[in-house]
């Protein structure tokens, strides 16, 4: 994997942006306990299987890390339906007859069904909020990529991991499933390019909307 790039202005803003990140994470989890507590019950009375789903994803500088989700599908799946979907997105493929979700994975016979529910409202990613407290990843940065999404990408996406993953960024507030992997990895770069701790925060508030939109989810 080519070296990422460092953008100055990122590293005189690294402070800034953990502060931000840790305050955020300590109010978010003293109001969404009861949340927490709540779905977890829920996805353990949906089906067998843990609440929580573990996955290794690149983070800064291609550092493998095991970032947490709650589970949407029925435990023990395989990942070879989501490895064929990349394939066809890579060659130019839709994967879904959804007009609003077109690149995203639709249908999935192996997502429960508080999962389908957890996936349209972005609820699953609230684990990663752990993630961010332990600094794997941010509250705003580029979506974390499974290992085997980089093999397809170009010399100049990998620019995107100069940065730690977020759990809201460019990608999720402008499209999500409506806009194919080229595109999402350009906003990516496009975030990292042109990042100012003002940019965090205004992604920060586009996300509520996005979220109750679900702008792009399934």
């Amino acid at each position: 994997m080519t070296r990422p790039i460092e953008r100055p202005a990122l590293a005189r803003g690294a402070i800034g942006k953990r502060v931000l990140d840790v305050v955020l994470v300590g109010i978010a989890f003293i109001v969404l306990a009861p949340v927490f507590l709540v779905l977890a019950l829920a996805i353990r009375i949906d089906s067998p299987g843990p609440a929580i789903f573990k996955q290794q994803r690149v983070g800064r500088n291609g550092k493998i890390f095991v970032c947490l989700k709650f589970r949407t599908m029925v435990q023990g799946s395989s990942d070879q339906t989501h490895r064929r979907a990349i394939q066809r997105l890579w060659a130019g493929e839709r994967i879904s007859d959804d007009p609003k979700a077109e690149f995203k994975l639709t249908n999935d016979a192996r997502v429960t069904s508080v999962g389908r529910w957890l996936r349209r409202t972005s609820l699953d990613e609230l684990p990663q909020l752990i993630n961010v407290l332990r600094g794997e990843m941010s509250i705003v940065g580029p979506r974390p990529a499974i290992p085997y999404e980089i093999d397809y990408f170009q010399e100049w996406h990998h620019e995107r991991h100069s940065v730690k993953p977020g759990i809201t960024g460019l990608w999720q507030v402008r499209g999500r499933g409506r806009v194919g992997p080229m595109e999402m990895l350009r906003l990516d770069v496009e975030y990292v390019r042109t990042w100012t701790l003002w940019t965090d925060l205004k992604l920060i508030v586009l996300t509520i909307p996005a979220m109750l939109r679900a702008l792009g989810a399934r």
